[in-house]
């Protein structure tokens, strides 16, 4: 089990790895070790609270398709074991997110100080800009 947040865990066995070959320039162990990490998990699937399972699947990111499942590709590391560790805290990091409480707005009223301000500021630009007029002959 993996510690979210809080009460929040995540099970591993949820989460599956595809082992592939790293993209881009490399040495001579490029062509031979598959490195990267493909991190799939189905959120739809998965034994998250109904509310976290929505808000993650709200997020809009790229890592998650339409069917709800996120994929996350790691291989910024050279060996496999770095990759997939960290293709797990970037997925915690996703669920953090959604798993945040959403806090409501509350609407406030302007003080009548700072109303008054704001329309002294206002009459003040305008004299400025009046200023800026034609000046007359007499």
């Amino acid at each position: 089990m993996l510690h979210v947040s809080g009460n929040l865990y995540l099970d591993e066995r949820e989460i599956t790895f595809t082992m592939v070959r790293a993209q881009g320039a490399g040495g001579q162990n490029v062509n031979k070790v598959s490195s990267a990490v493909h991190l799939r998990f189905d959120v739809r699937a998965s034994s998250l609270p109904d509310r976290v399972k929505d808000a993650l699947c709200a997020l809009g990111d790229y890592r998650i398709t339409k069917e709800g499942v996120v994929v996350i590709k790691a291989q910024s590391h050279r060996s496999q074991e770095l990759n997939r560790a960290e293709a797990i805290e970037r997925l915690l990091d996703m669920v953090r997110v959604a798993a945040r409480p959403v806090v409501l707005r509350r609407a406030t009223r302007p003080t009548l100080a700072s109303q008054r301000r704001r329309v002294e500021g206002k009459t003040q630009r305008g004299a400025i800009k009046r200023l800026r007029g034609r000046v007359s002959d007499g």
